[in-house]
């Protein structure tokens, strides 16, 4: 897939990866998924924002992430 919505300018955004030009970052959208759970309140907030830059955002830092393997624990204790 052609990530043709994620634009990178050193006069903006320090150069940052962002959505179509937008000062809008890939990390802040990532942040806003982990905020709104909800699409449709996140698009409500942000109009600016299309399903396309989403997919885009995810598929530019699913990019930056290994393919190893974490051992996880086999149960969780609460941190007090």
């Amino acid at each position: 897939m052609r990530l043709d919505r994620i634009t990178s300018n050193p006069k903006q955004m320090n150069g940052q990866p962002c959505i179509r030009n937008l000062r809008l970052t890939v990390r802040r959208v990532i942040e806003l998924l982990a905020t709104y759970p909800n699409r449709d309140e996140l698009y409500q907030e942000f109009p600016e924002i299309e399903e396309a830059d989403i997919q885009q955002a995810l598929i530019f830092v699913s990019s930056y992430l290994d393919d190893r393997i974490i051992e996880l624990p086999n149960r969780y204790e609460a941190i007090a």
